[in-house]
C-alpha cells in the first residue's frame, strides 16, 4: 500500500486522499506555481498507524466522555489521546517510504549504500492536512499544526506523529462539535521543502475586514524572517491594498516588526529581535508588492474562489507555501457608534457589540468567559476557540487581520478588534464596553448605534500630527490630533495668580500635586489612548514677576540662557517630585499615556539624577527629553543608550542656542532663521540617531505650523510627529499628506 504520493495527478478532488491543504498544494504545483517541492503523507497511512496500534477505539471513547460545557474535560481528554499517539511505533514498512521519499526530495540515493552518502539533508517544513481542512463554510484555520525546520530522518517521523496528534487539540475537538462534524476523521501531513524566508506573510484576494464576492482588492501582510510571528499575532506587519484590476498599490501601512522569526546557525527556530533599522522599514519592495499580487490574482482565477495564500521569499524569489478558499463571504451591516473612543485598533472581523469585559492572560483562564463577554486578552489564538465562540466580541493588544485568531474570529461571526497595543492595560475586569469592529474602537459603557451616514475622509498619514497645548480646557477642540506633543505646566499652575515655586516654598505640595493631576489628567482623559508629553516646568526667573511669591525670584542678567529647564529642577528638586508624584497618581489611574519630558538638558547626567528623583517618588523613569541646545543634539546618541522614550526639538530655543540670536531681540528677527543649514544639520542628525535606537523624533517649537518647507524638510528627513498649534493640526496634515504622497 503506497503511503507516500507525490504532487503529480493529484489535486482538489484528492482532498480525501491526503487532505485538503495537499490537495490544494498539489494543485498548485501541478499549474506551474512557484510551491516548494513536497511529498505527502496519506490520510491511509494514518489510520493504518490507528489500526496497527489499536487506537481508534479507544480515542473515540475517550471523546464520547467529553463534557463540553468543561474546560478541563476537554483538556483531559486532549492529553490523553496525543500521549496515545506520541507513544505509539510507526509501522516499518510506512516509516521506511516516508524515509525513502525524504531522500528522494534532497537528492540521495533511495536506499542506503556503504560509502555514498547525501551531503546533507534539507530542512523540510511538516504541515498537517486534515480531511475537514478548507472545506466551504469552515476554513478550520490555525486548527492544526504545522513544524518548521525539521531535519534528519528521527526528527521527520517525531513531526509526522505531532501532525496527526494536533488533530486532537482541544481547540480541535471543540471546532468539530461546534460545527457538527464528525470525531471520527483523519489527516494527511504534507513535507515540504523549508524555506528559509527573509520576507513572509499572507495575502487575501478580497479584503477580510468585508469579505463580499467581487471584491477588488488584494491585501497583503508581511513581516520580516518567517510567516509565525504573522499568523501567531506577535508583530504588527506591513498591510499592503492593491487594485485587483490595475495592480496599482492604493494602500501602504508600515508596522512596527520589533521581532522576527529565523532559522539559526544550529537549525533551530528561534526568535530574535530585529535590526533597529528595520524595525520600522518597508518590508516588501513596490515591485514585490505587485509581483505577489500578481500571482495572487492567478491563483483566485484558478480556483474561480478568492483565496487565502502564504507566501515566503526566499534570496528575491516569491514562494507560494499554501492557499486555503476564503469560507465567509458576506457583507456586514454598518452602523456608526457615537462617542469618544478609549481605545483604537483594526477591525479584524467586523461588528457591533456591548457587553462585559473579562481579560484573558494566558489560555488557562478561558474559564472565565460567560456568553456575552467581551474577550480581552494580548493575542488572540486558536487555543481561545471555546472561548471566542462564547464571547460578544474580542479585542487584543497584538495581531494582523490575516492571523490565524482574526480568520477564526470572522468564521465565528463575532467583532474583533486587534494591535491596540493597550487593551489589556487600559480594559479591567467587569468593565462594560462597546465595540465596534466595523471602525476599529472601543467605547466605554454602552453607546447608542445609529445608521452611519456619509462622512467626510479622514486623511492618514504616517507621520503623526499633534498638538501643543498650555490649557486644559482647550483639550477638546484638538482631540482629533495624533497625540498632545507638548503639554506646558507653568499656565496650568499659575490659576491660583501665585508663581509656581511658591507652592513648595508655602508647603503646599499636595496642591501642587492636585493642579497637575486634575490638569494633565483632564487632557489624557479626552486623548486616551494617544500619548501625552507633559514638559516639566521650565519657567524662567523673569517670568510670572508679578505673582504671588515672583518677587523672590533672583535677578539675571539673560534668563533665556539661565537658571531654568531641568537645571533649576535638579537644583531645587522639590518641585520635580510633586510634578512626578502627580504622574505616578495619573499612571495609577490608568492614564498610562501621560509621559514626562524634559526641557532644556544638556547632558546624560542630568537625565541620570532625573531618573534617580522618579525612582525615589516610585514614578515611572521613562522620560523624553526637549532638543534645545547643540549640546543636546550633538549628543543624542548618549542620550538615546541611556534610554529615553523620545526627543523633541524645541525648534525656537534650539535656533536661539544654536545661531546665538536672543530670540527676544526684535532688531535681530531679520536673521532669525529656524532653516539655516546649521539647524537643517542638527535635525538630520537628531532624526537618523533616533532611528538608529528606534526612539521617537518629535517638533514641537512654532516652525512646523507655520512653514511647509519646514515640514517638508522634517518628513522627507524621517521625522515620526510634528506637534502643532490647534489652529494648524489640518493645515498641516494636509501638507503632511502631500508631501508623503510625493515621496511614494
Amino acid at each position: 500500500m503506497p503511503f507516500v504520493l507525490w504532487p503529480t495527478n493529484l489535486g482538489k478532488k484528492d482532498v480525501k486522499l491526503v487532505g485538503g491543504k495537499a490537495a490544494n498544494l498539489a494543485e498548485l504545483i501541478n499549474a506551474g506555481f512557484p510551491v516548494p517541492e513536497a511529498f505527502f503523507i496519506t490520510a491511509e497511512a494514518y489510520e493504518e498507524f490507528l489500526k496497527s496500534n489499536n487506537l481508534k477505539e479507544k480515542i473515540l471513547g475517550i471523546i464520547k466522555g467529553i463534557d463540553y460545557s468543561d474546560v478541563n474535560s476537554l483538556n483531559n481528554a486532549s492529553e490523553k489521546i496525543k500521549t496515545l499517539i506520541m507513544e505509539a511505533e510507526v509501522p516499518e514498512e510506512m516509516k521506511n517510504q516516508i524515509i525513502d521519499a525524504y531522500k528522494k526530495l534532497y537528492g540521495g540515493p533511495p536506499v542506503d549504500l556503504d560509502f555514498v552518502k547525501p551531503i546533507d539533508m534539507p530542512f523540510v517544513a511538516v504541515r498537517s492536512s486534515g480531511v475537514m481542512e478548507d472545506i466551504e463554510k469552515a476554513s478550520s484555520a490555525g486548527q492544526y499544526d504545522t513544524f518548521l525546520n525539521v531535519k534528519g530522518e528521527k526528527r521527520l517521523i517525531e513531526a509526522i506523529k505531532k501532525c496527526w496528534a494536533s488533530l486532537y487539540t482541544p481547540r480541535v475537538i471543540y471546532y468539530r462539535h461546534k460545527h457538527n462534524q464528525p470525531q471520527d476523521t483523519s489527516i494527511g501531513v504534507i513535507v515540504q521543502r523549508m524555506i528559509n524566508s527573509e520576507k513572509s506573510g499572507v495575502a487575501f484576494t478580497i479584503d477580510p475586514t468585508n469579505p463580499v464576492k467581487g471584491s477588488k482588492k488584494i491585501v497583503i501582510e508581511a513581516c520580516w524572517g518567517l510567516g509565525e510571528t504573522l499568523v501567531q499575532g506577535k508583530v504588527e506587519p506591513d498591510r499592503y491594498v492593491v487594485d485587483k484590476d490595475t495592480g496599482e498599490i492604493i494602500e501602504k501601512h508600515i508596522g512596527k516588526k520589533s521581532i522576527e522569526t529565523v532559522r539559526d546557525i544550529y537549525g533551530m527556530t528561534v526568535v530574535r529581535n530585529v535590526n533597529r533599522d528595520k524595525v520600522e522599514a518597508q518590508v516588501l519592495s513596490d515591485y514585490e508588492i505587485v509581483a505577489l499580487a500578481a500571482f495572487c490574482k492567478k491563483i483566485e482565477q484558478h480556483y474561480n474562489f478568492p483565496e487565502d495564500i502564504e507566501w515566503a521569499i526566499e534570496r528575491g524569489k516569491i514562494y507560494i507555501v499554501q492557499t486555503r478558499a476564503v469560507t465567509i463571504l458576506e457583507e456586514k451591516e454598518t452602523r456608526e457608534v457615537k462617542g469618544t473612543p478609549v481605545l483604537e485598533g483594526y477591525g479584524a472581523s467586523p461588528g457591533v457589540a456591548t457587553g462585559v469585559v473579562k481579560v484573558i492572560r494566558d489560555a488557562s483562564e478561558i474559564w472565565k468567559i460567560q456568553k456575552g463577554d467581551i474577550l480581552v486578552t494580548k493575542m488572540t489564538n486558536p487555543d481561545f476557540v471555546v472561548a471566542m465562540e462564547k464571547s460578544a466580541a474580542i479585542v487584543t493588544d497584538e495581531g494582523g487581520i490575516t492571523s490565524h485568531a482574526a480568520i477564526v474570529s470572522r468564521e465565528l461571526g463575532v467583532p474583533c478588534v486587534i494591535a491596540t497595543k493597550k487593551a489589556t492595560q487600559v480594559l479591567k475586569d467587569g468593565m462594560k464596553i462597546t465595540v465596534d469592529a466595523t471602525h476599529g474602537k472601543i467605547y466605554p459603557g454602552e453607546i447608542e448605534i445609529k445608521e452611519e451616514k456619509a462622512k467626510a475622509v479622514e486623511i492618514k498619514t504616517k507621520t503623526q500630527v499633534k498638538v501643543n497645548l498650555a490649557f486644559p480646557e482647550t483639550a477638546e477642540r484638538a482631540k482629533h490630533a495624533d497625540g498632545v506633543g507638548l503639554l506646558r505646566l507653568e499656565h496650568m499652575l499659575t490659576k491660583a495668580g501665585m508663581h509656581p515655586i511658591e507652592y513648595i516654598r508655602e508647603r503646599k505640595q499636595e496642591e501642587l500635586i492636585k493642579i497637575i493631576v486634575d490638569g494633565v489628567g483632564k487632557v489624557a482623559q479626552i486623548f486616551y489612548p494617544k500619548q501625552v508629553w507633559v514638559r516639566s516646568l521650565d519657567a524662567r526667573t523673569d517670568e510670572f514677576r508679578n505673582m504671588k511669591g515672583g518677587e523672590k525670584e533672583p535677578e539675571e542678567d539673560n534668563p533665556m540662557l539661565g537658571w531654568h529647564g531641568i537645571r533649576r529642577s535638579l537644583d531645587e528638586p522639590e518641585i520635580l517630585k510633586c510634578e512626578l508624584k502627580a504622574l505616578k497618581q495619573l499612571h495609577e489611574k490608568g492614564l498610562d499615556n501621560v509621559v514626562w519630558e524634559l526641557p532644556f538638558i544638556i547632558s546624560v547626567s542630568e537625565l541620570r539624577k532625573a531618573k534617580e528623583i522618579a525612582k525615589e517618588v516610585g514614578a515611572p523613569t521613562n522620560f523624553g527629553i526637549m532638543v534645545e541646545t547643540p549640546a543636546a543634539a550633538l549628543t543624542i546618541e548618549d542620550f538615546c543608550k541611556e534610554g529615553i522614550a523620545f526627543a523633541s526639538f524645541g525648534s525656537n530655543d534650539l535656533t536661539q542656542t544654536t545661531l546665538g540670536i536672543d530670540r527676544n531681540n526684535e532688531k535681530l528677527i531679520k536673521i532669525f532663521d529656524e532653516m539655516h543649514p546649521a539647524m537643517q544639520f542638527l535635525f538630520k542628525h537628531v532624526i537618523e540617531i533616533c532611528k538608529k535606537y528606534n526612539v521617537e523624533s518629535s517638533i514641537c517649537g512654532e516652525l512646523p505650523s507655520n512653514r511647509r518647507d519646514a515640514v517638508e524638510f522634517l518628513v522627507k528627513t524621517g521625522i515620526d510627529s510634528l506637534s502643532v498649534n490647534i489652529d494648524a493640526i489640518d493645515k498641516v496634515r494636509e501638507w503632511v499628506a502631500e508631501i508623503e504622497k510625493s515621496k511614494n
